[in-house]
C-alpha cells in the first residue's frame, strides 16, 4: 500500500499553550516595572519591609558587593514571610544561624546571569541556567480562578519585570531549593519506580546516573522513567518478570543483552525538559542508533507516535504531573504505559509529496483544485515540513486535475510545482527541503519521481549526504524493457503520462525516524518545475514494481 505521509505537525507550541492557558483565567496584572533604583541591591533596600531577610542572604554569603554592581542579571527575591518559611525547614532560627554553605547555594539558585522577562515564562525550563548549574523551570498555575507563574513547583511569582539598573527582579513567595539528588538517587527513593530502578542497577546505567560529571558539557543526562504501573499494564509486575522478558544473553550488564538495550532507549544525553522534548521530532537515545520520536497532540506530549504502511502506531504519553523533575545530574520524566525500542525490518515508503497537513486540511482545495503557498521571509515556513531557499519567487504550488496532461497521470492526480534555478540565477530558489515520513533504517535506493518537461539538473542530498546521480527533470524514460531500465537508473512509476522515475542513489538510514531530503538545482531555471513522488525502496526489495494508478491503486 502506498504510505501516506504521516500526520506528524506539532500542532502548538508549548509557549502557546501557556498563553493560551492564561488567557483563559482571571490573571494578575502582569506588567512591566521600571524603578529609579540603580541596581538590585539598591530596590531591596528601598523595600525592607518586604526583602530585608532576603537582603541579609545576600550580605552575609558577600552577594551583594556583585549585586550593587554594573551588569545584567535576573533574581528571584523572596519575600520575608517566603524567608521565614525556608528557615524553619532548615531549623534555623535566623538568617545568622542558618549554615553559610547552604546560604550559598540557595543565593547563586536564585540568580541568572542574564536579563529573562515573563516572555521567557513558558512551560518549561528558562533558557539559561541558574548561578548554581541547575535550570529553573516555570509554568502556570490556578488557585481560585486566578492564575500566576510558578518557579520550580515550589513558588509563585507575585511580582514580574521589575526592571532595575542592572536587570529585573521577579518577586516569589517561597525560597527556591536547589535539587540536592542525582536522578538515580530519586528514582530510588520513589517506591512507583522499583522495578525500573533494579533494571538500572543490574544493567550498570544507575551508576551513570547517578554520577555529577563536574564537566558539564558530559554531566547532563534525561531519563524517561516508567512507574510499576505502568509496566504492571504490560503484565510485567516484577523485576525477574523484565528480566525474563528482555535478557538474551543472561547478563543484564553486558551492553548488548537487550535488557541493557531497553534500559539504554530510556536515556537521552543532555538535559531535556519538556519544553525541550518538543522542539525537536526526535531524540537519540543511548541505545545505538535508535530514537525516540516526539508529536505534541492536543497539547499532550507523545512519544512514538508513527505510520508504517498505513497502519498508524499508538505511542505513549509522558505524564506532565509526574514529569521535569529537577537532579543535580539532569532531569527525569514519566511515562504512562511501558516502551522500548522496536525492531522492523526495512520496508519500502512511497511518499507523495502533494499530501501534507497544510494542504489536506484545506478540504475545499484538496484532490480538488489548486493552492498557492507563499513564503514572506526567510524565516517564514507555510509549509512545516518544507522549507526553501527565499528570493524573488517565493512561492510552492498544489495542483490538482484530471484533464490536463500535468496530472491525469499523477498518482492521486496532484503535483507540487516549485520553480528552482541554479546559484546564478537571482529569481529562483536554489533549493528546497522536505522532512520526510518516518522510514526504518536501513540501506534504500532512492527514486524520485516527476513530470519530465523543463531541463533543469539537480542534486539530491539525504540527511545532507548527496547522492550519487544527478536528476534532469527535462528527461523522459528511455525506451527498453522493465529490467533494461532499472538497470540504467530508470522506472516507469506510474501507470502512463510524461512521467519518470529516476534513480539518484542509496543511501544508508542509520535511525529509525523522519529525515531531510534536498533538492539542489545545478543547471538551468525553470517556475514550472512538476513532483509527484519520491521512493525509498531496500536494496534488496523489487525496485519498478508497483506502478500507480492516478486513483493511487499499486499495480503489481
Amino acid at each position: 500500500m502506498k504510505t501516506k505521509l504521516s500526520l506528524w505537525a506539532f500542532a502548538f507550541s508549548l509557549l502557546a499553550c501557556s498563553v493560551a492557558f492564561l488567557s483563559s483565567c482571571k490573571k494578575e496584572d502582569l506588567k512591566m516595572t521600571t524603578t529609579d533604583d540603580v541596581n538590585v541591591v539598591g530596590y531591596l533596600k528601598k523595600n525592607l519591609d518586604s526583602f530585608s531577610l532576603f537582603k541579609e542572604i545576600l550580605d552575609r554569603t558577600e552577594t551583594s558587593a556583585f549585586l550593587d554592581a554594573y551588569g545584567a542579571y535576573t533574581v528571584f527575591a523572596p519575600t520575608n514571610h517566603g524567608v521565614k518559611t525556608f528557615l524553619a525547614s532548615i531549623n534555623a532560627p535566623s538568617v545568622e544561624a542558618a549554615d553559610i554553605n547552604v546560604l550559598k547555594e540557595i543565593v547563586k539558585f536564585h540568580i541568572l546571569e542574564d536579563t529573562v522577562n515573563t516572555a521567557s515564562f513558558t512551560d518549561g525550563k528558562l533558557p539559561v541556567p541558574t548561578m548554581h548549574g541547575q535550570f529553573l523551570i516555570t509554568g502556570v498555575s490556578n488557585d481560585g480562578g486566578f492564575s500566576s507563574y510558578i518557579v520550580n513547583r515550589q513558588a509563585n511569582v507575585l511580582r514580574t519585570n521589575v526592571r532595575v539598573g542592572n536587570g529585573l527582579i521577579h518577586v516569589t513567595n517561597n525560597v527556591l531549593v536547589p535539587a540536592k539528588t542525582t536522578i538515580a538517587k530519586q528514582l530510588e527513593d520513589n517506591p512507583e519506580y522499583s522495578i525500573f530502578v533494579e533494571a538500572l542497577k543490574a544493567t550498570g546505567h544507575f551508576t551513570l546516573l547517578n554520577t555529577v560529571n563536574p564537566d558539564t558539557s558530559k554531566r547532563w543526562k534525561t531519563v524517561i522513567a516508567e512507574t510499576n504501573r505502568a509496566l504492571s499494564d504490560s503484565g510485567i509486575n516484577s523485576y525477574a518478570a523484565l528480566r525474563a522478558k528482555y535478557s538474551n544473553t543472561g547478563n543484564p550488564a553486558n551492553p548488548l543483552d537487550s535488557l541493557n538495550l531497553y534500559v539504554a532507549y530510556h536515556i537521552i544525553d543532555g538535559i531535556k525538559f519538556l519544553g525541550d522534548i518538543i522542539n525537536q521530532p526526535s531524540h537519540l537515545t543511548l541505545q545505538p542508533q535508535e530514537v525516540i520520536t516526539v508529536q505534541l497532540i492536543n497539547q499532550e506530549v507523545i512519544l512514538n507516535t508513527a505510520e508504517f504502511n498505513g497502519v498508524v502506531e499508538p505511542g505513549v504519553l509522558l505524564v506532565r504531573s509526574k514529569s521535569d523533575n529537577s537532579a543535580t545530574n539532569g532531569v527525569w520524566h514519566t511515562a504512562n504505559a511501558h516502551f522500548a525500542a522496536k525492531f522492523r525490518k526495512p520496508t519500502a515508503v512511497y511518499w507523495d509529496l502533494a499530501k501534507f497537513p497544510e494542504i489536506m486540511r484545506m478540504t475545499a482545495i484538496y484532490g480538488r483544485g489548486t493552492h498557492t503557498f507563499y513564503k514572506n521571509s526567510a524565516a517564514d515556513r507555510p509549509i512545516k515540513d518544507i522549507d526553501w531557499e527565499w528570493k524573488g519567487e517565493n512561492y510552492l504550488r498544489y495542483e490538482y486535475g484530471t484533464t490536463s496532461t500535468l496530472h491525469n497521470f499523477a498518482v492521486f492526480n496532484d503535483i507540487l510545482t516549485i520553480p528552482l534555478g541554479a546559484p546564478s540565477n537571482n529569481n529562483r530558489a536554489t533549493w528546497i527541503e522536505f522532512t520526510t515520513p518516518p522510514i526504518i533504517k536501513g540501506r534504500y535506493k532512492v527514486w524520485i519521481c516527476y513530470r519530465n518537461r523543463n531541463a533543469v539538473t539537480l542534486n539530491v542530498r539525504v540527511n545532507g549526504e548527496l547522492m550519487q546521480r544527478p536528476v534532469n527533470l527535462g528527461q523522459g524514460v528511455p525506451a527498453g524493457t522493465d529490467a533494461e531500465l532499472e538497470s540504467l537508473g530508470w522506472k516507469r512509476y506510474t501507470t502512463g503520462g510524461s512521467f519518470a522515475g529516476r534513480l539518484v542513489g542509496t543511501v544508508d538510514l542509520q535511525t529509525t525516524q523522519r529525515h531531510s531530503l534536498r533538492f539542489e538545482a545545478i543547471s538551468g531555471s525553470n517556475r514550472d518545475l512538476h513532483f509527484d513522488m519520491v521512493h525509498f525502496i531496500p536494496v534488496d526489495d523489487h525496485q519498478y514494481l508497483p506502478r500507480f494508478r492516478p486513483d493511487g491503486t499499486p499495480v503489481f
